[in-house]
């Protein structure tokens, strides 16, 4: 397999202004892109796009190298890629119930739920939330839940919009540690973000957006 995604002629706009206007999007299996440019540029936009939130004008698509349509957006992508919101939304219940939610809406046994949310729990470090409630947990342990959530439904790819925004050093860090993790697992991740220590990580590579085209460049270079 040479590409996960690719999608050729995307284009959105909005009334008469065009946002995004990308001839080609290829995304590599087991990789890691982040996803930079100037606020407003459309990176949330985009990751909407790829996630089936928010419709798009595409010439053609591939997923898996075999043709797809993403209007309607295709039950197989639903199951293949993950988007995991900036502020991302907990439910009123334990943490195991948040990280299982999806588990348990595709109607997987309770055994295997238990088994697989335990073991997603550990990988995010948010054991001790155990008999908390979100309400006490902090933004750092919120996002981990999410990231928590999308990685226990096994997805290709994980769309991460701003996962290290407004969080403090060590719960930075936390998060940070855990996209190297998602690698090895064989995943592909997109992070949109201006986090210089996502952009930094080893083997990341990074797509600018820049008056709606895309740019594939070297993710060491500094400037926006």
């Amino acid at each position: 397999m040479n590409s996960l995604l690719s999608i050729d002629g995307l284009q959105k706009s909005f009334a008469q202004r065009r946002l995004l206007d990308i001839d080609r999007l290829q995304i590599a299996p087991a990789s890691a892109y982040v996803l930079t440019g100037a606020n407003g540029s459309g990176k949330s936009t985009l990751l909407r796009i790829l996630a089936g939130l928010e419709s798009a004008q595409i010439d053609a698509a591939t997923f898996c190298d075999a043709p797809i349509s993403l209007s309607p957006y295709p039950a197989l992508l639903r199951d293949a890629v993950l988007y995991v919101h900036q502020h991302p939304v907990m439910f009123s219940t334990s943490v195991e119930a948040n990280i299982g939610y999806g588990l348990a809406v595709r109607g997987i046994a309770r055994a295997a739920q238990a088994r697989r949310v335990a073991d997603a729990m550990a990988w995010a470090g948010v054991e001790h939330l155990r008999g908390t409630r979100p309400s006490h947990w902090s933004g750092g342990e919120k996002q981990r839940v999410a990231l928590a959530r999308a990685r226990v439904l096994r997805p290709q790819l994980l769309l991460l919009d701003e996962p290290t925004a407004n969080l403090d050093g060590p719960a930075r860090e936390q998060v940070i540690a855990l996209i190297p993790t998602l690698l090895a697992e064989g995943r592909s991740v997109i992070m949109a973000c201006h986090d210089r220590d996502l952009i930094g990580l080893p083997g990341v590579q990074r797509l600018k957006l820049k008056e709606g085209r895309l740019e594939l460049r070297d993710a060491n270079t500094q400037s926006d």
